[in-house]
């Protein structure tokens, strides 16, 4: 069985009477707690193993249905899981406690979604996925300039959304293993630190996304390697991206914007026209 879930005044459905009342049961029960991690759900051993890998999940969302239906599946997964439904709440619960992933609906009570993922950016590289009912291209893009890792629209399929997640924390691990290498490009005009995933221009240092940054590490580590589109999207998001590959673009676009003196005119990533991406500079160290 799986969920697909709508924006509000929408429905949940699912293929069977019988599973559709469980789900619901597990929704409301007692697993709706604010944040959600119980002992007593599974052996110590299950509970210490997942409590070790688990992550810290925030979801913004004001519509309580899609909240605990996010919310019981996230846990069933092993992450734990912080709720909220309004903007200056999210933005509170992110300075008080440690979340690893945001979850953010953009039509939200208080301040908007979108001010709420511009305030978290300014000063945290933690990984976004926002989930709205703005289904347009120009909001997906908006999105993403605003410095979200993904994003995903109403209606949405549960399979989906926590594929994606999957996804993301993968890059996560990915960029805490064997990243302890500094590269220089450009005569050290540009620096990244794999260990503390910085990035510095001419000694100031740039504020990517966890996204932008892996786009960046994938890039910079094989110098003028031609990527399409769909390569990068598997290379960084764990998955190709079978649309019209404009969600790279618009990565690419950010990154450039902060990495590049003059964006219009890259010199570090550069574009061929019909084929994708390339990285054209080689480490310093290696002249």
């Amino acid at each position: 069985m799986e969920w697909i879930v709508y924006s509000k005044g929408g429905s949940f459905t699912s293929c069977g009477r019988k599973l559709e009342v469980r789900i619901k049961k597990l929704a409301t029960a007692p697993l709706a707690l604010n944040p959600i991690w119980h002992k007593d759900t599974a052996s110590s051993e299950e509970a210490i193993g997942r409590k070790k890998y688990s992550m810290n999940i925030l979801i913004v969302e004001d519509d309580e249905s899609i909240c605990n239906i996010l919310q019981s599946y996230l846990v069933n997964e092993g992450w734990t899981v912080y709720t909220s439904e309004e903007g200056n709440d999210a933005l509170q619960k992110i300075h008080n406690f440690k979340i690893d992933l945001l979850i953010l609906d953009l039509m939200i009570h208080g301040i908007p979604g979108e001010e709420v993922c511009r305030k978290v950016r300014g000063s945290s590289s933690m990984p976004i996925i926002m989930i709205t009912s703005k289904a347009r291209e120009i909001d997906t893009i908006n999105g993403l300039n605003l410095g979200a890792d993904d994003y995903i629209t109403k209606p949405f399929r549960m399979k989906e959304v926590i594929a994606r997640i999957r996804a993301l924390e993968r890059r996560m691990k990915m960029l805490s293993i064997n990243s302890r290498t500094v590269m220089r490009f450009n005569k050290g005009r540009l620096q990244i630190n794999f260990e503390s995933k910085e990035v510095y221009v001419n000694g100031k240092l740039v504020n990517l996304t966890v996204t932008e940054f892996k786009l960046l590490s994938v890039l910079l580590k094989k110098p003028n390697k031609l990527y399409s589109r769909q390569d990068l999207s598997y290379e960084v998001q764990g998955y190709r991206d079978i649309g019209d590959g404009r969600t790279t673009d618009t990565h690419i676009k950010n990154i450039r914007k902060k990495i590049e003196e003059d964006h219009k005119n890259p010199v570090y990533i550069v574009t061929k026209i019909g084929a994708g991406y390339k990285f054209t500079f080689h480490p310093d160290e290696e002249y």
